[in-house]
């Protein structure tokens, strides 16, 4: 990484990348590292979680160079806070002998970060660059653990309709903006369902892409084979040939 990033005879492109450049590939290589575990395709992990290393050396390089840290302050970093939050496996005689606690992992996070005096909200440090959906879902936990939450899903479901039906209403005054902000509500209304429910709402929705993508594709095949193509058929029929398609997967 040395070589590449030296301006007179390293790459132009490496040379050129910042933070900021590189935080898109940092978040790619991890998706595609989870993508290659979920095909249990473990050559392709083994290759994804090299390129994900890669990401990890890029960004300690670049702090190196801007005096900030180094590849070694960053794997010394997670080590002494892997220790820190296991006392039940590294701290002494007692810590040990007590076992896990429930609830301890969180207690340590949550107490460092309370030693970060630039902020003391409940919500601190939950990353803007999560995905929508598991932000959601840190940030209704969070809230949840200092009390603001609903009893039970009644609650949950209650606001869902009552998001639901103020999207309805925005749509049918044509607002733009308030429709996106109302179907905003929603879904944050309905992650905090799958909260309360101790459903993952990303691993929800996956399967869900995954069950559409292959009726979809399924009925597509069906309808070549039988000289048909989607734009030419009405709702009726689209929707029988997806009826069709949903049997033959059952």
């Amino acid at each position: 990484m040395q070589r590449l990033r030296d301006p007179q005879n390293g790459c132009p492109w490496d040379v050129e990348q910042s933070f900021a450049t590189i935080a898109p590939y940092t978040l790619e290589e991890a998706y595609e590292v989870a993508d290659a575990i979920a095909r249990e395709d473990y050559a392709a992990l083994r290759d994804e979680l090299g390129d994900l290393l890669f990401q990890v050396v890029f960004h300690a390089r670049m702090a190196e160079e801007a005096g900030l840290f180094g590849f070694e302050d960053v794997a010394a970093g997670v080590s002494d806070k892997m220790v820190r939050r296991h006392p039940h496996v590294f701290g002494n005689r007692a810590e040990r002998e007590a076992g896990v606690e429930e609830g301890s992992w969180e207690r340590i996070k949550a107490a460092e970060r309370a030693g970060r005096a630039d902020d003391r909200s409940a919500l601190a440090g939950i990353a803007r660059a999560l995905p929508a959906l598991k932000r959601a879902e840190k940030l209704g936990t969070r809230a949840a653990a200092v009390g603001f939450d609903w009893p039970d899903t009644r609650g949950v479901s209650a606001k869902i309709q009552e998001e639901l039906g103020e999207l309805e209403q925005a749509v049918g005054r044509r607002e733009q903006a308030r429709m996106e902000e109302e179907l905003g509500d929603l879904l944050f209304s309905v992650v905090n369902l799958s909260r309360h429910l101790d459903l993952d709402p990303e691993k929800a929705l996956s399967t869900a892409n995954a069950k559409f993508e292959e009726r979809f594709r399924d009925m597509e095949a069906a309808l070549r084979e039988s000289g048909k193509a989607l734009k030419d058929l009405s709702m009726a029929e689209l929707e029988q040939a997806w009826r069709l398609a949903k049997k033959r997967l059952a």
